[in-house]
């Protein structure tokens, strides 16, 4: 029996390694701010592994597919779903921030702020627009979407290669069989990577309490209060209607992607826990080509916190600069929002970028006003990212009920903790590990 069979499970690493992260940055500010590299090496390790596992878990699926209508389908349905939901938050979030009005009596003046904080973002803003966006799904060269890293590229050339293997059938059969394998090492690949997942968190948590501190938190502490609020709401009343009406309970789900939300909390990237989330829901009994094509296209079509956070940040800066929108002017912006933040994970610094093109349609609302929200947005980005990574989750085992092809009855055997007789044979069991070797 070798020592490390008496580690803590990757729950509880995480939780401590945030925790000690956290107690850094109140102690030992200058320190904690140099801790940064460890975070950013964790997410990079995670990162470059994105690309390959989005390309080898796609094209599995649709390979292995019955029809390529099927792939028309599942694509049709998540999109559906992403713009109906992502809706609902973008809504919610207008009438809690109207409801609370968190802006009100900061009394923003415009001229007396430097805006150089801000001017690589209002920038970028003037050249977002839906051409561009549509236009940058396409990638200069196939190697140049896993290059590049930016996942709608890779989920175009992995869905092409999917079909192109489903149309030549048994002749490339034997590919398939080399890319599942391929899929195998990458997930165990990750395992190996998670090891390091508590120093990722602690180095991450460390580095934005030390850097911005807890003192930011109290100016515009009511503001933060509404968006934790807000996602509160929207995760357990929204997402958990929707659970209730596909047919698993959310809070045992929850507590089965505990360590996920975990990792993103510390790190504040839904991006860390994306190889994860996969080979988790896969476990869980939705379809693999359900999953290669939702998580992915989810990431950047269905970011429910992000949704949320725009909605109440651009309201915040009308209020805090006693700017009064009519209720006509608010729709205009929700309108306008449904259609940006479908862009806000293309570009590095998306939410930013598409905040300030968001208020520029609003001559009235000060662009300045942005800066307002620089030194607490690191803090509101761990609320924005978790909610994103449920709200995916979700949206998985949504489609894959609407689509036929989710286990539920393996499914609530797996929430429950009961053992399942087919451990998901196309992964590793190390990918979804719950607990340390």
């Amino acid at each position: 029996m070798t020592r490390r069979r008496y580690l803590p499970s990757l729950y509880v690493q995480v939780l401590i390694g945030i925790a000690l992260g956290v107690l850094l940055g109140l102690v030992a500010p200058a320190y904690a701010t140099a801790m940064k590299p460890l975070g950013d090496a964790f997410i990079k390790l995670v990162r470059m592994l994105i690309a390959p596992i989005i390309f080898t878990t796609v094209v599995v699926g649709i390979a292995q597919t019955e029809a390529m209508k099927e792939v028309g389908r599942i694509g049709v349905r998540a999109l559906l779903y992403f713009e109906v939901v992502s809706t609902v938050a973008l809504v919610i979030g207008l009438f809690v921030v109207t409801l609370f009005q968190p802006g009100a009596g900061l009394n923003f003046d415009p001229r007396n702020v430097d805006t150089s904080a801000i001017a690589s973002y209002t920038s970028a803003s003037k050249n977002l627009n839906t051409t561009d966006f549509i236009l940058n799904i396409v990638p200069e060269t196939m190697f140049g979407a896993f290059s590049s890293g930016e996942i709608l590229q890779v989920l175009l050339v992995s869905v092409l290669f999917g079909i192109a293997m489903l149309r030549l059938g048994e002749p490339v059969r034997p590919l398939v069989t080399v890319i599942a394998a391929a899929s195998k090492v990458l997930f165990e690949i990750v395992a190996l990577i998670m090891r390091f997942a508590p120093i990722g968190a602690f180095g991450a948590m460390a580095f934005t309490v030390g850097r911005y501190g807890v003192a930011s938190l109290f100016s515009l502490g009511k503001l933060m209060a509404a968006v934790y609020t807000t996602c509160l709401l929207f995760v357990f009343i929204i997402l958990g209607a929707i659970a209730m009406a596909v047919g698993f309970n959310l809070l045992k789900f929850l507590k089965y992607i505990a360590e996920e939300i975990l990792i993103v909390l510390g790190t504040s990237s839904s991006e860390s826990a994306l190889p994860r989330i996969m080979a988790k829901l896969e476990r869980l009994g939705c379809a693999r080509s359900v999953v290669g094509l939702v998580i992915p296209t989810g990431y950047s079509f269905n970011l429910d916190g992000t949704s949320i956070y725009m909605t109440m940040a651009a309201l915040f800066v009308a209020q805090a600069s006693n700017v009064h929108l009519t209720l006509g002017q608010e729709m205009g912006m929700l309108a306008l929002l449904m259609l940006t933040s479908k862009g806000a994970a293309a570009v590095t610094g998306g939410g930013f970028i598409t905040l300030a093109a968001t208020l520029a349609a609003f001559p009235s609302i000060p662009v300045a006003g942005l800066t307002l929200l620089l030194g607490v947005d690191r803090f509101m980005s761990e609320a924005r990212a978790i909610t994103n990574l449920i709200g995916n989750a979700v949206a998985t085992m949504v489609v894959a009920r609407w689509n036929g092809s989710l286990d539920l009855e393996r499914a609530r055997r797996v929430l429950d903790g009961q053992p399942v007789e087919d451990e998901a044979p196309q992964l590793s069991r190390a990918a979804y590990a719950t607990r340390a070797d």
